[in-house]
């Protein structure tokens, strides 16, 4: 330790500065053996197996060497202890003893002093590992919680959160301290016997109603935790509908409940320590009462022996309270890990999976039934039975919530099976309909934890449209990409993901709806690059809305209902069925009318131009991605991503003088002062006088006020994961261990200096060397404090990525499982533990190590005292005073160690406080609303909005994304924004919703500067349908009107004009939507933003590629539902699919930041060299491909 600490005290410590550690402390090192345990208890190592008692038998076996060690430790700490207080009584005999030997005094010095460094040695190594046994615990524990999430079945995925598990055993001190009180005082010890007994069951009924509070405070911070995880995973839209304050009311009603409990808690705390502070002074009245009346003399060595055991007593005593509280909190905690490794698990039987090569039929099912709810009467899908051969190239259509991704989870065996078979040849590669991306470099993202061939991921690259991005990008493809690619847009984030499961050596691949979040032209190159080009000879499944894309398959399957209405090539089923003829129409429809217009407009049919498919642009490029999310912030390397931000230095005066003062505005800071002072005052004037006469605090609110107003350039380069560790980690510091260690501080530092004062009265030279040992104390705690605080810090940094890690995979999951990388990502989460591991671990050696140099120094004041005592002469010395001062005396070094280790423990638990107020001082958003420039009720009237010389940029250091724009949008009627991907369409639509303030320029709405009035105001009074549909856990009504403003008539009302009114009605099961509303398809979500708009009915509305989700049927519907509904308001409508804008009024195409051409879709496709022509001629040649 002493190197770490050297270096600690010269530079703030890293992760690479710590040692790595020891393979029995290591996940990958102690899972094995676990999982070997575990099989051994419950007979078959099932996790659904397991109960709290073959858990705890399991962790036992895999940990019980250390434990005995640590047991061996804790008995000859116990031991020691007892030692002094035995040998007090014949010290003070030795004292009264005229003439005195030396010999025999020099003897039981040594005594008193080989004891004492016999429990400093052995308390050290206890307490060390018992941490050690803490971190192979927890480590352990996470890691099978992590591998149970991933085999969660899609009804069972549901969070839990569990504690640290610490384990604390005083029953056999309190044994061993009965026995030395039996030798001492005869009967009478029975009489503390029962007192100690009697006070031991006074605890009893408060342990279980503090059982009680704590899990009612879990089950509360659980609801909160998830809560919040929601409202970070949906930022972004939360700002665009002005919902903040919905959000934070919830979260804050449920930090009340958690508070109502954590009160009660802490009040019945407060009642056992009461209880058991006490206990010591009771046990001793009692005891020396029962003497009297007995008539047992009280002789000075015997009390000061007895009172000497008391004090010993004490401390196990003491720590009841906290002994019982943890294991109440263990079992707690325990019980709700062993009900999450109950929950039900994926099938691995669902799909019968052959090595490649065994069959030439890549795909088959036969009668297949499968629901998502196996309670549920009707199946998901029924009555499925086709073949796919190898090599194959199969689409899948149908309208939206037909069925068709519920078909691909049958395939991969996500889905319950109910009867029917299926069976697969070859590995699989997937592609999810929404995107699932983790945090990392692309290259990680792409290669999936696959070796790097680079001709390979050359071609790769090349086939989806990723070349020119990387290009852009200073750091290519090591760039860092943000949570849940928070700072790629849609397609990005899709094409991405296509490349990965292309990269893949995978024989069957399937595609869920991959084209919808990418332009004509990018689908396009998509298509004939990745599904005609790469996977040529592979077997292709691929969900699509786009029909441009169906006739060069080999069969398509048409659902409808859960079921396959109709196969076959497209030829063959083009006039056999109603269903795909409705669809194939539907698209022809819009074709015919974009042809009308480049026919009537005088336009021949252009040619594809080759031009950039999408360029990947983040924060630094000179041009802006779709749906761009990160506003600000490059940070160093050109990295997109900050890293957790971490203090420096010791922690600051003010950290602790604003938390104490937090409560009641500081009132209570004199009690805290006083009450240990009174306390000690009072207990060692009772100590003394049977020697003579024998002969705080409020908790700290998490940061989400301060949260709600960041702006959301915050949120993009913050991952959740650190978000959410100071929300829970370090927030359940400060709500639970500061304010005991406020109280803490003090007892030691008092005591102290009364036990200094004591020994000092019976032997003055005792001051004197009191001086220099204090001096080097203070020295060493300085020497250790510098890495130490570190170290703690580096613990709080290092939690945050197993977290992220954790819901990250979770979230994946299905992904994961289909290209097999479950090992992987378990030695990810293990590395991951593993980092956390190291600075916990070191940082409790390092105090042992602080603790033992103390002891020594303690040890050599009492020893220094005792030898005075042996060597004055008998007259200067009062044999009652002196064995007082050695009884005080033998709790020296435990006194001097317990002062310095709080306090050192103190500051390293005040970094939670200051990490959670760096949280509270985030620069803010503008305010929500300005009392002095409110708009009026019923703005906009007209909705018409004006461009002034508008330039936007998301940092001060980088270049402008919008680069003057000037333009009116008229008031009442339609405009369609389109342009290449990068050319600044999602920038505008932020930029009118505030997202990003205006740089240059000004945003006029109904001639108002939306600058000059409140975010809210704004926001409130603006609609949007995002590209991303959101839905929120809950019942569909919340979802539909978060505010409550609207009667259920109103809502329904809403629900038929979006064409949800009928599926809600045949199934009640979806008036609840589960988590991101994953129970409903990506489509259904989208007309569940639509329903939210058209209850809200503002005057402007923003379509931002509100229909890339749904079939070209359902498109049609939604279009005749904004024209009925929004005829009269301002429709702003970004789209890939062109048709989106043509019956626009007015359409202006964007290029590079810039207004290129700005005029009706008639006047545009009359010149035949516009851009917008360009577009149209793309878009008509895909659909003719």
């Amino acid at each position: 330790m002493g190197p770490l600490l050297d270096l600690g005290r010269r530079k703030a410590l890293d992760l690479d500065d710590v040692p790595t550690l020891d393979d029995n402390d290591s996940v990958q090192g102690i899972l094995p053996n676990f999982e070997a345990k575990l099989i051994l208890v419950s007979g078959s190592g099932k996790y659904t197996d397991v109960t709290t008692i073959k858990l705890v038998k399991a962790l036992v076996l895999t940990t019980w060497k250390l434990i005995m060690f640590t047991a061996v430790c804790a008995l000859l700490r116990t031991v020691s202890s007892y030692v002094g207080p035995y040998l007090i009584e014949y010290f003070v005999d030795y004292l009264n003893r005229s003439p005195q030997s030396a010999k025999e005094g020099y003897i039981l010095v040594l005594s008193f002093v080989v004891a004492q460094f016999i429990e400093g040695l052995s308390s050290r190594h206890l307490l060390f590992r018992s941490q050690q046994l803490g971190v192979r615990v927890r480590s352990t524990l996470v890691a099978i919680i992590y591998q149970k999430g991933l085999s969660l079945s899609n009804q069972s995925r549901e969070s839990i959160s569990s504690g640290e598990i610490i384990n604390a055993v005083s029953v056999d001190a309190i044994i061993l301290a009965m026995l030395i009180l039996y030798s001492t005082l005869g009967l009478a010890a029975f009489a503390a016997l029962a007192a100690t007994v009697l006070t031991m069951l006074a605890n009893l009924p408060m342990g279980r109603i503090q059982q009680n509070y704590q899990e009612k405070m879990m089950d509360a911070k659980d609801a909160r935790m998830r809560a919040m995880s929601e409202m970070l995973r949906n930022m972004r839209i939360l700002k665009l509908q002005g919902w903040e304050m919905v959000f934070l009311s919830k979260i804050m009603e449920l930090r009340k409940e958690e508070m109502h409990w954590l009160k009660k808690d802490v009040y019945t705390s407060a009642m056992l320590i009461s209880v058991f502070f006490g206990a010591p002074a009771f046990v001793a009245t009692v005891t020396f009462g029962t003497c009297l009346l007995l008539g047992i003399p009280l002789e000075t060595g015997k009390v000061l022996s007895a009172l000497a055991t008391f004090r010993q007593l004490q401390g196990p005593i003491n720590s009841i309270p906290d002994t019982v509280s943890v294991i109440i909190q263990t079992k707690v905690s325990l019980d709700r890990i062993c009900s999450f490794m109950h929950l039900e698990e994926l099938s691995s039987d669902v799909v019968t999976k052959l090595p490649r090569g065994i069959t030439d039929v890549s795909i088959e099912v036969r009668n297949g039934q499968f629901s998502w709810n196996t309670s549920s009467e009707v199946p998901t899908l029924r009555n499925l039975n086709f073949r796919i051969r190898q090599g194959m190239r199969v689409a899948i259509c149908g309208t939206v919530g037909s069925g068709k991704s519920s078909l691909l989870s049958c395939i991969l065996g996500e889905i319950p099976r109910l009867s029917g078979d299926v069976q697969t040849c070859g590995r699989i590669a997937y592609v999810s309909q929404s995107p699932w991306i983790q945090s990392g470099t692309i290259e990680h993202n792409i290669l999936f934890g696959t070796k790097m061939h680079r001709e390979r991921y050359e071609k790769v690259l090349e086939a989806c449209c990723l070349k020119k991005d990387l290009e852009i990008l200073p750091l290519g493809d090591q760039t860092i990409i943000g949570e849940r690619g928070i700072n790629l847009s849609g397609g990005q984030k899709q094409r991405m993901q296509i490349a990965r499961a292309l990269y893949q050596d995978a024989d069957i691949f399937l595609f869920d709806d991959p084209f919808s979040a990418v332009d004509a032209h990018t689908g396009l190159h998509l298509f004939k690059e990745c599904l005609l080009g790469l996977l040529a000879s592979k077997t292709v499944v691929y969900v699509t809305h786009h029909v441009e894309f169906l006739p060069l398959s080999d069969a398509i399957m048409v659902m409808k209902d859960g079921q396959i209405i109709q196969v076959g090539n497209y030829a063959e089923i083009l006039n056999s069925g109603e269903e795909f003829t409705k669809l194939v129409f539907s698209h022809k429809d819009a074709i015919s009318t974009l042809e009308s217009l480049e026919h009537s407009s005088g336009n021949p049919e252009s040619s594809l131009i080759p031009g950039d498919s999408g360029s990947m642009l983040f924060r630094q490029d000179k041009q802006k991605d779709e749906n761009e999310g990160a506003e600000e912030g490059i940070v160093q390397n050109g990295q997109l991503v900050q890293e957790e931000e971490r203090e420096k230095g010791r922690v600051g005066i003010s950290v602790y003088w604003k938390y104490i003062t937090m409560a009641y505005g500081g009132a209570l800071v004199p009690l805290i002062l006083l009450a240990p002072i009174i306390f000690q005052v009072l207990q060692i004037g009772s100590n003394f006088w049977m020697a003579w006469a024998a002969p705080i605090s409020k908790d700290v609110n998490p940061p989400v006020n301060s949260l709600k107003m960041a702006s959301m350039s915050f949120f993009d380069s913050t991952p959740s994961g650190q978000i959410l560790n100071r929300a829970s980690s370090d927030q359940s510091t400060v709500d639970t261990s500061i304010f005991d260690l406020m109280g803490y501080v003090l007892f030691p530092v008092i005591e102290l200096l009364g036990t200094i004062i004591l020994m000092s009265r019976v032997a003055w030279p005792v001051f004197v060397i009191f001086v220099p040992i204090i001096a080097a104390s203070l020295w060493y705690q300085q020497y250790y404090i510098d890495g130490a605080r570190e170290l703690q810090r580096l613990t709080g940094v290092c939690r945050a990525p197993v977290m992220q890690h954790f819901a990250e995979s979770v979230a994946g999951s299905n992904i994961i499982r289909c290209f097999g990388k479950e090992r992987q990502f378990i030695n990810s989460v293990s590395h991951f533990m593993d980092n956390l591991s190291r600075p916990s671990l070191y940082n409790a050696a390092s105090m042992e190590w602080l603790c033992f140099r103390l002891d020594i120094l303690s040890s050599f004041i009492f020893a220094f005292a005792l030898v005075l005592l042996v060597t004055l002469p008998a007259a200067l010395i009062d044999p009652k005073t002196a064995g007082l001062a050695v009884t005080y005396g033998l709790s020296l070094n435990m006194l001097q160690g317990w002062a310095i280790a709080v306090l050192c423990c103190l500051e390293n638990r005040m970094i939670s406080v200051e990490r959670i107020f760096q949280y509270m001082a985030i620069p803010s958003e503008p305010p929500l609303t300005i009392s002095k420039s409110r708009p009026i009720c019923k703005w906009p009237t007209n909705g018409e909005i004006e461009l002034h010389n508008l330039h936007v940029r998301y940092a001060t250091q980088l270049p402008f994304v919008l680069k003057g724009l000037t333009c009116t949008l008229p008031g009442g009627l339609k405009t369609g924004i389109v342009g290449r991907t990068g050319s600044g369409k999602s920038t505008l639509i932020q930029a009118l919703f505030r997202i990003v303030e205006p740089s240059i320029g000004q945003v006029l709405i109904d001639g108002l500067d939306i600058c000059t009035i409140g975010l809210h105001d704004l926001r409130t009074r603006l609609s949007i349908i995002p590209q991303d549909p959101v839905m929120f856990e809950g019942t569909l009504r919340n979802n539909i009107d978060p505010l409550e403003e609207y009667s259920d008539e109103q809502i329904w009302e809403a629900l038929n004009s979006c064409h949800l009114g009928d599926e809600v009605r045949k199934n009640e099961l979806k008036l609840d939507s589960a988590e991101n509303g994953n129970n409903w398809s990506a489509g259904q979500r989208q007309l569940v933003c639509l329903g939210r708009v058209v209850l809200k009915k503002r005057k402007i509305l923003v379509l931002d590629e509100a229909t890339s989700s749904v079939d070209p049927i359902t498109d049609n519907l939604i279009q005749k539902t904004l024209k009925q509904q929004f005829f009269e308001c301002t429709v702003i409508t970004i789209a890939h699919r062109i048709a989106s804008v043509l019956d626009s009024e007015k359409v202006i195409l964007l290029d590079n930041g810039k207004i290129a051409e700005d005029d009706s879709p008639a006047k545009l496709l009359e010149d035949n060299s516009s851009l917008f022509s360009k577009l149209v001629s793309e878009y008509t040649k895909g659909s003719e491909y």
